[in-house]
């Protein structure tokens, strides 16, 4: 009996030596974003921003020959929630954050992330706090794909000075961490070059009436509203306007970069103008995945590339680290170049890019389309 059963661990022996290897386990890269609520919009474009370039990276053979596996995490842009969403992927032990979407999200996660020691590159938070923070912290960890509102707020203050110099200027915000350091920013610019906004306003998200807020910009005549802020309250603002017949242009940033502002505002969005970097559809080195999104019936507009380009430079740098820990990863990207799908980026010490471009887009019958090329 005992000789049978050592013959029997002989041949569990051998057949254990003449078995392959077991495949390296799946590297869990994640995007985080509002996959629910009234910016869900934005949620999808990073979630399918991320499906593709995991897609296309393992149909390369992954990562370091490890296949990556998408986790998507909703935070409905809650800090809170976003909280709470960082903690269950440090516990699962995420190589990679590309997210989250708003900056009053992603601030409070990147403490919980650096904790992890996981790599956060977000491709829509724009808040200077986020990265100016982590430095004054020596964190390394937080990078992001897309520019600061310290650099779009260079554009849209010189659009205001330039365009719209001899007429009130109202100037609002929605008291988020994007909304209000991208008001302030410009208004900073605005400034600068010898001017005074006639008002300067907060409103609340999820509000739907601002009547009394058009009726007082109406009696101060005001020319021009910027709105540091997101598409719905933009849309909604501008169509109150004009059915009080104020005819002053709406003016805004980056997250108005989505049709769902058209549905909102209608022909009363009609020369809205925006500034938002140069499209990412029309970069060379996007054209076969922009193809590959419209194949599949997806328009990849505003983050949707970003989001792909936050995953491409993660998996270039790990493949230079020969590692994917997020200190030597994040060492390889701020010594490196690395070609994407929205260009070359290049990071700097912070970990933001270096020398973004934004162009002013005008709102026309549903679309936008370049009013002032990128400088």
């Amino acid at each position: 009996m005992r000789r049978r059963v050592f013959l029997a661990g002989l041949a569990l022996l051998a057949g254990a030596a003449l078995s392959p290897p077991a495949a390296a386990a799946d590297l869990v890269v994640a995007t985080v974003g509002p996959m629910t609520g009234q910016y869900a919009i934005f949620g999808e474009q990073l979630r399918r921003g991320a499906e593709l370039a995991v897609e296309t990276i393992n149909g390369a053979g992954g990562v370091l020959g490890r296949k990556l596996r998408l986790e998507v995490g909703d935070d409905a842009c809650d800090p809170k929630q976003a909280v709470a969403v960082a903690n269950r992927l440090a516990g699962r032990k995420v190589a990679l954050v590309a997210g989250h979407y708003c900056s009053s999200s992603s601030i409070p996660a990147s403490a919980i992330y650096h904790e992890a020691g996981i790599l956060q590159i977000t491709p829509a938070s724009t808040a200077p706090a986020l990265t100016d923070d982590a430095a004054k912290k020596g964190w390394k960890t937080v990078f992001r794909t897309y520019g600061r509102d310290d650099a779009q707020a260079k554009v849209s203050g010189r659009l205001l000075l330039d365009r719209f110099g001899d007429r009130p200027v109202a100037i609002l915000h929605d008291k988020t961490s994007y909304g209000r350091g991208l008001a302030d920013a410009t208004r900073a610019v605005y400034r600068q070059g010898g001017k005074r906004e006639a008002m300067y306003e907060a409103v609340t998200q999820g509000d739907k009436d601002f009547t009394a807020l058009v009726s007082r910009m109406k009696a101060a005549r005001i020319g021009a509203i910027y709105l540091g802020g997101y598409h719905t309250e933009a849309g909604l603002i501008v169509r109150q306007a004009r059915d009080q017949g104020l005819d002053a242009v709406m003016i805004s940033g980056d997250a108005l970069v989505t049709d769902e502002f058209w549905k909102i505002a209608g022909a009363a969005g009609t020369g809205t103008l925006m500034t938002f970097g140069p499209d990412p559809r029309e970069e060379p080195a996007a054209k076969a995945v922009v193809e590959q999104f419209r194949r599949g019936g997806y328009e990849p507009e505003g983050y949707a590339l970003y989001t792909c380009a936050a995953i491409q430079v993660w998996a270039a740098a790990a493949e230079k680290a020969r590692s994917v820990k997020s200190g030597p990863v994040a060492a390889a990207l701020r010594a490196g170049a690395f070609d994407t799908v929205v260009g070359t980026l290049r990071f700097d010490a912070k970990g933001d890019v270096v020398d973004p471009k934004y162009a002013v887009y005008s709102w026309q019958d549903g679309r936008y389309a370049v009013a002032i090329p990128a400088r």
